[in-house]
């Protein structure tokens, strides 16, 4: 595809060098600075002076100054010049000789040395390998010779180097560094004239058409191969470019970064090193020489000079972009970072990277343009500005100038597409998720998530809850109206608690609840709104929702009480008592929350514990008196009250006793307050006379035993059996019942005192599950004791086997001889013996029993 790369500007026109002579052509050309060089077929050196400048329109021109003309007195024409500036000096071939003249004087200089004569072609080593920067080195083809002479130029004499042999006679040839690239008759080939290594590339017919060998960088040479290919070889022969395909008839080639610029006898074209394609071409009539020099490409005709002028880079790049080829661009913009100083480069690239990234976005290529976003650190807020109403109206944000696009706004791209317009919206979504917390956003999170908030309320997206739930610099002032505006009212509760302010929040939220908003993006908002108030620390706001909550629902709303966490600082905590008061006008909140402070923190004091009491009584007994009531909430609210009267020491009994005394039905409940007051005999009476339940008598002995000793165990079952068996009670003794305890629960009775309380006239048969138990009890303690006592008799025994172990010989005892720990004499024959068999008193055993170590002392008493 093509691009405007070069202009063709006239340098020297055809009166200057030709002046009235009409057969005079240009045969070569040579440019050093500012100084152009002209050989012409009469054996003429022309010397212009080129000086640059700008027009009225803004383009390059040239004003070419003639400053000096020189023959040869040859009469033959010039082929070749090249200038050597460091020595001041121009080498010239002309009639097959190598001369060396002047650049200002352009006269001849004497040279001393080699004289070089019947030379074809030349070319200078532009990398040289001499290291004298005062000499020139350069490559010399001799006509009729299979060979290549390697020489130097001096500021006064030429000298030869060395002379390398050919396969075949040298039509053309370039030279880098010790690397020689050659057109032979039939083929290209590389040699190394140091280490007389060669390489051969390809085959060539130079009868056929003109060969062109040309060096275009370090170690790099660009050769018209056939076909109307340009090829390019390094050194070792290997071509790392793709070749250039011209036309057949080439005649002339140059290199002007990152294009190769060919000549045909109607055209100059102009193709890209990077792509390989042809990007322009220049009509131009009668060409004979293309050269590059130092930058600068000229190409001639036989009569006129012209300068290639190539258009800034930047330019170039736009226009690509402005044809929207971005990939173009993008390979341009990176080739010329070889050109452009780093920090200007670093610049453009990103520039130029940003454009890219907004012509693929128009284009709906979003992950090209995300791609290239990030790589360019697109400022986000310049894809923002093409939203509107996203910015917030605080931000300072103005567009770049000059423009990254040609968008006005959202709109102006999608025509009022709707599909696009959710499009776009949903790229702008992702982009901004994964930028926020990343550098690009960094110094304006607050446009970033302001306009990500928009959009996740107008799309009505589900990470607008995360979004605000997490940190955030969503502007209160510009996302407040737009969550009302798309009626996101939880969403502005969460907005407004992240501020700060809760007392705005749980206003939005408790209207939404009531009905007064419509939002159902939570269903469970009253739930949500009770748990809020369970964690917050603002008193005043607690108790002010607090009476709403209980009468939504009495049972959800004493959850701010209960759910409150224990761990707050000071100022959060409630007091139990005043909660108490509280919600002594919602009964059933208050039942529930003295549930959690008595069943579940376990708070050990007597008013909770006998309030609690007291409402599950009077619960039990507004049931028992309400007819409505069925079987299953009377039994569920008599087991609340019975197992806290057993689980609970601390409530008041005698209130409790005193509340049901009367009711018939709940005996259960008045044995087990008798039972807290000890009073086991009247707790009995009532579960066996008058509840008439033995199995609940005998449940209320094994809990009202359960933590005591296994006598106070026996004499409550004792107590129950002679409950049973008391004949003074109307109805006379309970004889099965006193038979089915004692033959379930035999182990726990005394057998002597069960016997001594039975009528004489009960039956053997009847009682034999009994004593059967007992007997059974009385041999397992008969046998545990046995079994007991000779374990300890077995020990004691151990213990008189060691004492011996370790008793030796006789210890002998007199008046004369002293105590080893007081140094005294012995009085009396008793005496304690020291590891060793030393005598010791036994006394002073005692006092230094402490002193001695305890795993060697080994106390015998002898006589």
């Amino acid at each position: 595809m093509s691009v405007k790369a070069f202009d063709l500007v006239p340098a020297v026109e055809r009166e200057q060098v030709m002046g009235e002579k009409v057969r005079i052509n240009i045969e070569c050309i040579e440019c050093c600075g500012q100084h152009l060089y002209l050989g012409t077929n009469d054996c003429f050196i022309h010397h212009f002076l080129l000086e640059e400048h700008t027009t009225a329109k803004g383009k390059l021109a040239f004003n070419a100054q003639k400053l000096l003309h020189k023959y040869l007195g040859l009469k033959k024409p010039v082929v070749e010049l090249k200038a050597a500036s460091a020595l001041e000096r121009l080498i010239v071939l002309c009639d097959s000789a190598i001369t060396v003249v002047d650049m200002v004087t352009l006269e001849p200089v004497p040279t001393g040395g080699a004289k070089l004569k019947g030379v074809t072609a030349f070319c200078i080593n532009e990398n040289p390998v001499t290291g004298d920067a005062f000499c020139v080195e350069m490559a010399v083809v001799l006509a009729r010779r299979r060979a290549v002479q390697i020489c130097t130029v001096h500021e006064d004499r030429v000298q030869m180097l060395k002379e390398v042999t050919t396969p075949e006679q040298p039509c053309a040839l370039s030279l880098d560094g010790y690397n020689i690239c050659l057109a032979l008759s039939t083929q290209y080939m590389i040699l190394n004239y140091s280490t007389g290594a060669s390489q051969d590339l390809f085959p060539y017919d130079c009868e056929e058409r003109k060969p062109i060998v040309k060096r275009i960088g370090r170690e790099e040479f660009l050769l018209a191969a056939p076909g109307g290919l340009g090829m390019f070889a390094n050194a070792e022969g290997i071509s790392q470019r793709a070749p250039v395909s011209w036309s057949e008839n080439v005649i002339a080639a140059a290199v002007c970064f990152p294009y190769v610029v060919a000549l045909d006898e109607g055209f100059v074209t102009v193709h890209s090193m990077l792509d390989q394609q042809l990007k322009q071409t220049l009509s131009f009539r009668d060409g004979q020489l293309l050269q590059d020099f130092e930058g600068k490409v000229v190409v001639a005709s036989s009569k006129a000079v012209y300068m290639l002028v190539p258009l800034p880079l930047e330019r170039q790049i736009q226009d690509l972009l402005a044809s929207h080829r971005v990939e173009e661009a993008l390979t341009l913009t990176e080739a010329a970072q070889r050109n452009i100083p780093k920090e200007k480069y670093q610049i453009l690239h990103r520039r130029i990277l940003q454009q890219a990234g907004f012509i693929q976005f128009g284009q709906l290529q979003f992950l090209e343009a995300k791609e290239h976003f990030r790589k360019g650190q697109l400022d986000v807020r310049e894809l923002i500005s093409l939203y509107p109403l996203l910015l917030p109206a605080s931000s300072s944000f103005t567009r770049c100038h000059p423009p990254l696009h040609e968008f006005a706004d959202l709109n102006h791209l999608t025509q009022g597409d709707q599909e696009k317009v959710q499009r776009f919206k949903r790229f702008l979504i992702s982009y901004l998720h994964e930028v926020r917390s990343s550098d690009i956003a960094n110094g304006f999170h607050e446009d970033v998530d302001t306009a990500l908030l928009k959009l996740y309320a107008e799309t009505s997206h589900e990470s607008l809850l995360d979004l605000l739930a997490s940190e955030n610099a969503c502007l209160l002032a510009d996302s407040a109206p737009w969550l009302e505006k798309h009626h996101k009212y939880y969403a502005l509760g969460l907005l407004y608690h992240y501020n700060g302010q809760d007392a705005a929040a749980l206003q939005m939220w408790v209207k939404i609840v009531n009905g007064d908003l419509q939002d159902s993006t939570r269903p469970d908002l009253f739930e949500y709104v009770v748990d809020f108030l369970s964690f917050c620390s603002n008193l005043d706001l607690v108790w002010r929702h607090a009476d709403w909550a209980l009468q939504k629902d009495q049972k959800i709303g004493v959850q701010i009480f209960t759910k409150r966490p224990t761990s707050e600082e000071r100022r959060g905590q409630l007091n139990a008592d005043d909660v108490i008061t509280y919600l002594q006008k919602h009964s059933q909140a208050l039942l529930l929350y003295l549930e959690h402070l008595v069943l579940e923190k376990k708070l050990q004091k007597e008013k909770y514990h006998t309030h609690l009491a007291v409402l599950y009584a009077e619960k039990v007994l507004g049931l028992i008196s309400r007819p409505s009531t069925s079987e299953e909430q009377l039994s569920a609210a008599r087991q609340k009250l019975q197992r806290l009267l057993k689980e609970s020491n601390l409530y008041r009994v005698q209130l409790l006793l005193g509340k049901i005394q009367d009711s018939e039905l709940l005996l259960l409940e008045r044995a087990t307050l008798h039972g807290k007051l000890e009073e086991h005999d009247k707790a009995l009476h009532v579960l066996v006379h008058q509840l008439k339940d033995s199995s609940a008598a005998e449940e209320y002995c094994s809990w009202a035993s359960a933590s005591q000793d296994s006598s106070y165990r026996q004499n409550l079952f004792h107590q129950l059996l002679s409950v049973y068996l008391d004949p003074d009670v109307p109805g006379g003794a309970q004889t099965v019942a006193a038979v089915d305890l004692l033959n379930r629960h035999a182990e726990v009775f005394d057998a002597v005192r069960v016997l001594k309380l039975l009528p004489e006239d009960w039956s053997l048969p009847l009682l034999r599950p009994f004593l059967c138990g007992a007997m059974r009890a009385t041999v397992h303690a008969r046998c545990t004791s046995q079994v007991a006592l000779g374990l300890a008799r077995a020990q004691n025994l151990q213990l008189l086997h060691d004492r011996l172990k370790y008793r030796g010989g006789p210890v002998l005892v007199s008046e004369k001889k002293g105590c080893q720990l007081c140094h005294n004499t012995f009085s009396e024959p008793d005496c304690a013996c020291l590891p060793g068999g030393t005598p010791v008193h036994i006394n002073c055993v005692a006092k230094k029993a402490l002193d001695l170590p305890h795993e060697n002392a080994h106390h015998s008493n002898h006589t």
